[in-house]
């Protein structure tokens, strides 16, 4: 296989140990309204799928109308425990710095969020300013839109890039873009089976620490 010249970082539940922060929000907000779902559970379907599509699916598997600050409410409450809570991943700035000037950050959040979470956690210098998030495509994860994107902005053609994904969405949209993934399972939100779940989507291997991504993308790299 040709070299890895890019790695394109998913960050939510990859750099940042933010999925469960934002699930178990999510969670709350739609059982005030009725539907019987938990974290978990939002974990295992929609982890890296956009907010708007998650509000959308749900809504209409529950039959539930969503009040029109549904979204803001939720936001709020996360800006708030990621000022509060939130840490990053165990070794994800090492591995920033092992790859810092080739690589960047595609991610299913909303821009403002997807900042705060990196400068709260003190990564934002270590990749900035290859951030991408995918308010800047058409479609979000599953699709390929975000991934394609980034490889276009640094100047790489998919087969030298490689994706580090958390999510079934994630993989799912990196395979579909022809790029190769990782899997992690090393976050807080990870439910049981789901080593094997980021295999069948098309993961090539999972990782369980950023310490061994790091390991794996430096010998992919050459380096």
């Amino acid at each position: 296989m040709p070299a890895i010249d890019l790695v394109i970082f998913d960050c939510d539940g990859v750099l940042l140990d933010s999925e469960i922060i934002a699930c178990e929000a999510d969670a709350a907000a739609y059982r005030v309204l009725g539907a019987d779902i938990t974290w978990q559970e939002i974990s295992a379907l929609f982890s890296g799928v956009p907010d708007s599509d998650v509000d959308a699916q749900i809504a209409a598997d529950f039959s539930l109308t969503l009040p029109p600050d549904f979204r803001e409410r939720i936001k709020a409450r996360v800006e708030a425990l990621y000022r509060s809570d939130l840490q990053a991943v165990p070794g994800a700035a090492e591995l920033l710095a092992s790859v810092r000037g080739r690589s960047c950050i595609a991610s299913s959040s909303a821009p403002a969020k997807l900042a705060l979470g990196l400068v709260e956690c003190g990564l934002y210098e270590l990749v900035y300013p290859h951030i991408y998030a995918t308010a800047l495509v058409a479609k979000g994860k599953p699709a390929p839109d975000i991934f394609l994107y980034a490889a276009a902005q640094r100047g790489v053609v998919a087969e030298r890039c490689i994706v580090l994904e958390d999510s079934i969405a994630g993989v799912t949209a990196a395979r579909a873009a022809g790029i190769r993934c990782i899997g992690f399972d090393g976050a807080s939100h990870i439910t049981e089976g789901h080593a094997a779940r980021l295999r069948e989507a098309g993961a090539e291997c999972v990782v369980s620490s950023l310490a061994g991504a790091q390991t794996l993308i430096l010998e992919m790299m050459g380096d």
